[in-house]
This record gives structure tokens, C-alpha cells and sequence, in this order.
């Protein structure tokens, strides 16, 4: 088979059907036999410039049941009808080719209907009628026949609400295996820590808002915002954990949601960080339209190709989310997917940036009360071209589940994934996610390993080496920092005193830093020259578990933390 065809097993037992060729037709739709409960799709032979192989399960109303892409780097998909509840015995598969032939396509010209072999309807409902396909599909009627369906569902006394949990539908992977510890403070303000039932705040922290450690010189400069509609006193973030904090541009980022004291979600949640002079700009009401609701534990990422930051996921006391938001930083306007497929509700997951589609690993999602909440160990593929999930077909030794770990992309090769927990086991293992072969594999470490950990940061400092620091390891807050070499698979821990305060759940980024910035340490703050250009690694906010939330924003030269070693 040497050249590009796409094929389809039908059943445990059918041998696989071309349907897309080299020569053929883009575009065809098969109908799927009602003994079959299980469909295979792959793709086999060069992909040369073909895009991708869209592919729908639709239900006799033409309404998808689930969906899904192949791509040069997805080469499989496949569907069990135990999955999907609206799988009927009138079910057709539709698939289309992009790119590569796509020139000497007829669009015009209908649908291919093939007949499985062996397959011989009786009573079942017929197939497709020829069609035109017009590249868009209109979600509305969809959607609103979901929400009549979601209307209809009794939520009782559910202990975690998912807003969209009348759309879509999640499978547990499995229970965790214990409860939280009664002497955690800070962290019983999460939604995975939503397990002590009915305690009515009673460990609800009674933190200092925006405490700056007295540990750390930081300096931090603010300026008020320029715009007039700025009305808020506040020249700085308070203080809060379970924020994220995205780069995009080499001056500035964008911080968004986390938690404070007394578990209070924070006022003021967004904040734009200018790294020229290392100032605050409180920007909630610079963007337009809906922005998203207070959060923590969800994960943001910008893709520097559309200018876009991608918010997914996290949760707000019984709340758990799994929409998609993007901010548009060049119009700094919001807007939220009406994403086709199937993403359960997730938060403190991890979620890489590869090839303009977003892989989201791991993460807690909720159960009904009184069962605890359960960890993922799934992986999940947003693709914000088609706003689909999807779920790819992968291999090898995957993660235990877990929540609270880290993802780091190395070369654009491998994610790294780092630590977590799933209540009681906090973990310090490593495993790689190989992004050519879908092969996931445990990494043998050498030197000293970090101990086990969740809600630690982690950054890249070169195409070789990344860092954590902080994290929390079911007892206290960590302000150990170590840095892995990819090329060697060891670690090395590196102490410096900027990075000597205990903290969990904060932000980890390095940007470049152009003119003057200062790092803090220990001694007095330094200063460098100004017009030089270096990196930097900046650290924000956090918890150290004993009450106290922190604004602070700390700065190192990955220089210096390389020059550690």
C-alpha cells in the first residue's frame, strides 16, 4: 500500500474498506450496518499535502453523534457505540479529504454512498439522500435539541454542576482511590478537594490578600491604567493561586481567574503585565464581549500563528467547565466556541500548544455527590480550526491518572509530563508523549530527582532544559527548584535565593525582557543595563498553605538559572 487511502473496519471481525483513494473522490458517506458496534477509521500510504480527513457518525436525522480528524499525525480514529447513546441502527459515516486533491475536486457533485460488503438492510432507515456540502454546518438546531434534552435531566442535589453539562456527557475514568486530608488549608478551596462533603468552609483559609513573602526583596512597579474606564484602585494584582499567566508578545502577558483568601475568587481577574517596566494594567474591561466566568484551575495558551488566547476548563466551587474561550489580542475581543464533540468537564489539567491544535492531558472532573472526584488520564485534541474534540488513538506506557501535574513541549517533539496527584499518591514520575508517533513512554531519570509534587510551575529554559519549582505535596507548600536536561534525562537541583519561598499553585513564564528589569534577591535589587536584552523567568503569586495568597512578582535571568547548574 503504497499509495494515500483511507480505510474503515466495521465490527471486531470486518476486514478493512478503502474509501478514499489518490484518484478518487473527497468526499463519501457509508452506512454503517446495525450488528456493527464498533468503527475503525485509519488512513495508510504518504499524506504528501493533504490537510486532514474530517469524519462524522450521523444519526438518521443527519445529526452528528460524534467527530473526529485525521491528520499526518492522527492516523487513527475509532467509535464503540456503548460511547455514544444516540447510536441508533441508522448510523452513517461521513468522511472528507482536505487538501492534496482537493483542486481537482468536483464540489458540486454529491456524496458517494457505498454499501458495507456483507451488509444487507432490511428494515432500517435509508441512507443519505445526495447532498450538496456547503463547508458549514449549522450547530443551532443541534444545539437546541441538546438543551431541550439537558432541560429534561433532574439535577437534584448534584454536588458539582458542569454548565455544560446538558450538552455533553462524560464517562469516569475511574474512582480515586482516598480523601482529602483534614489538615490541608489551602488547597481545600479546590474543586479536586470538593471531596470533603457538607464541611461548610470550616478549612477555609484566613490569608493575608496580596501578601508579598517577607522572604523575597521582590520589587514590583505599577502604574495605574490609562484608560479612562479604569476605575479600580487596585495598581496590582491581589493576591491569589490557581491563575494562569500567558506571554504574548516579548512585552507582555496576560493574567486570568485564580482564588484568594477566605476561598474568594478574585475581583479583579484580569491583568495585563507590561515587562518593559514591569507594571500592571488591570484589563477586564479592556476586551470585549463575554468574557469568561471567575475561575481556577484552567489552563490558558496562545497560539502565536492566529494571535489568540485559548482559555479551557477549571472550575468555581460546584461549577466545572468545559467550554473554550478565545481572546483575540489584536481586536482584545472574546468570543466562546461552540465546539463540536466531546470534552468531560476538567480542571488542573495540563494543556500544550502543537501544530495550532491543543492537547489536553490529565485533570480532575467531577462525580455526583457523595462519590469523590474523579482524575483523568486521558488525552483530549482541540482543534480550533473545525472547534472540535476529539480523543486520537495512542500507544505505549500512559500516565497514571493524575491532576495538578505539568506539560512541557521540548523542540516541538515531545510533551514531558511531570508529577500530579490522584487523591491520596502525590507522584514525582516522568513520561513523554512522543507528538510524531502518538506513543506515550516512561522516562528513567537520573540524579536527584524533585520529590512527589502537584500545582508546581515548570517552564522551558533552552531547546534542552526545563525547570520546576513550588508545588505541594499533600502536606506543605515546596520552594525546591530543579531543572531536567532531555539530552542527559537528569536532574539537578539549583537553589537561588529568589526562589526560596514556599509556594503552590502559582505562574511560571519565561519572556524576553528588552531595556531595564530587575530581579530580587536576598541583597539589594539589581539592576540591569538598560538596552540589553535577556531572557527571563517570571514567577507570580501562589499559596504556601498556611493562609497567605501572594501578588508578588519575581524575576531571574535564565542566565543565571542555567549558569546554576
Amino acid at each position: 500500500m503504497d499509495e494515500f487511502g483511507v480505510y474503515a473496519v466495521f465490527g471486531v471481525n470486518g476486514p478493512p474498506q478503502r474509501l478514499l483513494s489518490a484518484e478518487g473522490s473527497c468526499r463519501v458517506a457509508v452506512a454503517v450496518p446495525p450488528s456493527v458496534r464498533q468503527v475503525v477509521l485509519f488512513s495508510c500510504g504518504p499524506w504528501g499535502d493533504r490537510i486532514c480527513v474530517n469524519a462524522e457518525l450521523n444519526d438518521a436525522e443527519r445529526v452528528p453523534i460524534t467527530i473526529g480528524k485525521l491528520t499526518p499525525y492522527n492516523k487513527c480514529l475509532s467509535w464503540e457505540q456503548w460511547e455514544e447513546e444516540t447510536w441508533t441502527d441508522s448510523v452513517t459515516l461521513n468522511v472528507t479529504l482536505e487538501g492534496g486533491n482537493l483542486g481537482k475536486a468536483n464540489w458540486s457533485e454529491p456524496q458517494l454512498i457505498l454499501a458495507v460488503k456483507e451488509y444487507t438492510p432490511k428494515d432500517t432507515v435509508a441512507p443519505f439522500a445526495p447532498r450538496e456540502l456547503n463547508g458549514k454546518r449549522k450547530r443551532e438546531r443541534v444545539a437546541e435539541e441538546e438543551l431541550d434534552e439537558g432541560m429534561e435531566t433532574k439535577r437534584g442535589e448534584e454536588e458539582n454542576v458542569c454548565p455544560n453539562g446538558g450538552l455533553e456527557k462524560t464517562t469516569p475514568v475511574r474512582k480515586v482511590r482516598g480523601q482529602t486530608k483534614g489538615s490541608q488549608k489551602l488547597f481545600t478551596s479546590r474543586g479536586d478537594i470538593n471531596k470533603t462533603k457538607g464541611a461548610n468552609g470550616a478549612g477555609e483559609a484566613q490569608g493575608i490578600v496580596g501578601r508579598t513573602p517577607p522572604q523575597s526583596a521582590a520589587r514590583t512597579k505599577s502604574r495605574q491604567a490609562k484608560t479612562p474606564t479604569q476605575t479600580a484602585l487596585l495598581v496590582s494584582p491581589s493576591g491569589r493561586w490557581g491563575q494562569t499567566l500567558c506571554p504574548i508578545d516579548a512585552q507582555t502577558a496576560i493574567l486570568i481567574g485564580g482564588q484568594g483568601a477566605r476561598m474568594q475568587f478574585c475581583k479583579d481577574p484580569m491583568w495585563k503585565l507590561c515587562t518593559e517596566d514591569m507594571s500592571w494594567v488591570a484589563a477586564e474591561t479592556l476586551a470585549e464581549g463575554p468574557t469568561p466566568e471567575a475561575r481556577i484551575g484552567h489552563t490558558a495558551i496562545y497560539d502565536p500563528d492566529s494571535k489568540r488566547i485559548f482559555v479551557f476548563g477549571g472550575s468555581k466551587n460546584k461549577k466545572w467547565f468545559n467550554d473554550v474561550h478565545i481572546l483575540d489580542t489584536q481586536s482584545w475581543k472574546w468570543t466562546m466556541v461552540e465546539a463540536q464533540g466531546k470534552v468531560p468537564p476538567l480542571a488542573y489539567h495540563s494543556c500544550s500548544m502543537f501544530r495550532g491544535e491543543l492537547f489536553v492531558l490529565g485533570g480532575v472532573f467531577p462525580r455526583p455527590n457523595p462519590e469523590p472526584d474523579g482524575c483523568s488520564d486521558s488525552l483530549y485534541i482541540f482543534d480550533p480550526h473545525l472547534s472540535i474534540w476529539y480523543e486520537p488513538i495512542v500507544t505505549g506506557d500512559k500516565p497514571s491518572p493524575r491532576s495538578g501535574h505539568s506539560a512541557c513541549v521540548m523542540q516541538e517533539r515531545k510533551i514531558y509530563v511531570f508529577g500530579g496527584w490522584d487523591t491520596p499518591v502525590c507522584y514525582n514520575d516522568m513520561y513523554t508523549l512522543d507528538l510524531g508517533l502518538m506513543e506515550f513512554s516512561a522516562v528513567k531519570t537520573t540524579g536527584k530527582a524533585p520529590s512527589p509534587r502537584s500545582w508546581h510551575g515548570s517552564a522551558v529554559l533552552s531547546d534542552t532544559k526545563f525547570m520546576i519549582h513550588g508545588g505541594y505535596n499533600g502536606n506543605n507548600a515546596l520552594s525546591d527548584t530543579f531543572i531536567f536536561d532531555t539530552d542527559t534525562n537528569c536532574w539537578t537541583e539549583v537553589t537561588l535565593p529568589q526562589l526560596s519561598v514556599p509556594r503552590a499553585g502559582h505562574s511560571i513564564i519565561t519572556m524576553e525582557t528588552a531595556g531595564r528589569h530587575y530581579f530580587s534577591g536576598e541583597a539589594e535589587d539589581v539592576e540591569m543595563d538598560a538596552g540589553s536584552i535577556s531572557r527571563t523567568l517570571l514567577v507570580f503569586g501562589g499559596g504556601d498553605n498556611e493562609g497567605n495568597f501572594y501578588s508578588d512578582l519575581t524575576t531571574v535571568t535564565v542566565e543565571e538559572l542555567l549558569a546554576a547548574i
